[in-house]
């Protein structure tokens, strides 16, 4: 294996593993110290994602080691989204690449990835309005990393043990359309979660919330990540981001301009300007 350190070992049998992946000596994410020997789970490396003539993603490179819960973060068009469909098979970067647990995946379909134990939540949350919120669940259960050996009567036993836990039990047979904006984000997270990711995409999920749902599901998300599942948060919503993350990275126009302790990166003069203009970070400088 031209002297690299083997891949991490899939955390799913049967998972076809490329032999030439990122080592434990590969250049590693700030903010967290790994223990010696320990690989990452998740490593994106220099990729770039063009749609034409726009840059969404610029040479971005970044590891997420088994455990983390990671926060993203970055303004309106940083590339956030873009680089969670390019994680998720959705889109394929123009160049780079993307390797999980030991494998590059940047080359396979979404369902294929899926079964590997990466799942997503969405931005704008669609559940399917014609079914109920358990069968919107079982869905899930039926097409993530445990799906290919459920029947249809587990995948909605594990439905409603997702949904036990999302505090969505009294609500399995409302139609999914009925619940209200707080419930949706509870759904939208139970489908990710019936998937039993072994890495948790989370995109906004807490976007539109009032104060008590964000506890509530800042909570919810610790316990998920307790349980030993890695989660990457991509949120605006600083209090979610200093409230759950250890680590923090900052997209501005598909480029990292910072890594590191949410506390310590959001007071850099890079993130200030990226998030509150060029102005109003020459007058912090001035002001220190």
């Amino acid at each position: 294996m031209n002297g690299q350190s083997p891949p991490l070992a899939s955390p799913h049998p049967g998972v076809e593993r490329h032999e030439d992946g990122p080592s434990a000596g590969t250049s590693r994410s700030g903010g967290r110290a790994p223990e010696e020997g320990i690989q990452p789970l998740l490593s994106v490396r220099e990729v770039t994602k063009r749609f034409g003539g726009v840059v969404a993603v610029e040479s971005l490179s970044f590891d997420l080691y088994p455990g983390e819960l990671t926060g993203l973060i970055g303004p309106n068009g940083a590339g956030k989204t873009t680089l969670i469909n390019l994680i998720t098979g959705v889109d394929r970067p123009t160049r780079g690449a993307i390797w999980f647990a030991g494998t590059r995946i940047d080359s396979l379909p979404p369902h294929r990835i899926g079964r590997m134990g990466i799942a997503r939540t969405f931005q704008i949350v669609r559940p399917f309005a014609n079914l109920s919120v358990l069968e919107n669940v079982a869905i899930g259960a039926m097409f993530g990393a445990g799906g290919a050996r459920r029947t249809a009567h587990e995948a909605r036993q594990r439905a409603a043990e997702v949904l036990e836990l999302v505090g969505l039990a009294g609500r399995q047979q409302h139609p999914a359309e009925s619940l209200p904006v707080g419930d949706r984000k509870r759904l939208e997270l139970a489908k990710a979660l019936a998937m039993e990711p072994v890495l948790l995409l989370l995109d906004e999920v807490m976007a539109g919330l009032r104060p008590g749902e964000m506890e509530e599901l800042m909570a919810l998300v610790r316990r998920v990540n307790a349980n030993g599942t890695t989660v990457l948060v991509i949120e605006h919503v600083m209090r979610v981001i200093m409230g759950v993350c250890r680590r923090v990275i900052v997209l501005d126009y598909g480029r990292k301009i910072a890594e590191g302790p949410p506390a310590e990166v959001t007071r850099r003069p890079a993130v200030i300007e990226a998030y509150l203009g060029k102005r109003y970070a020459e007058r912090m400088r001035v002001a220190e």
